[in-house]
């Protein structure tokens, strides 16, 4: 998957001046982390921000593939970021799906009409 470069700007400083090993690491123990941990950063986070309902990494993906389509990601690009092997997994995500203002048949008539 590719990284943005704000992305790799994190990754980078939670590297530091290591140059093997784990990327990520527990802050006291330096060991790395696995999902409980990313789990307990997540609720940890969520909290601190005072978001009044459960977050979990799922949250987060979820919001990352609905953000996507509602930015206009296609559908196909949305489906790949997901890792979904069903393109009808990733319509579930979909918040404007029933929205007729993005119905694929005004693009179809701009194409056709060379627009």
């Amino acid at each position: 998957m590719p990284l943005t470069v704000p992305v790799l700007r994190v990754l980078e400083s939670c590297r530091g001046q290591r140059t093997t090993g784990p990327l990520i690491l527990r802050p006291l123990s330096g060991k790395p982390v696995d999902r409980r941990d990313v789990y307990r950063m997540v609720i940890r986070i969520a909290r601190a921000a005072a978001i009044p309902r459960h977050i979990s990494p799922h949250s987060l993906r979820h919001a990352a593939i609905t953000n996507a389509l509602d930015a206009g990601v296609p559908l196909r690009d949305a489906q790949i970021l997901a890792r979904h092997a069903d393109p009808r997994t990733t319509e579930h995500y979909d918040r404007a799906r029933g929205n007729l203002d993005r119905h694929g048949v005004h693009f179809l008539t701009a194409y056709v009409a060379g627009v």
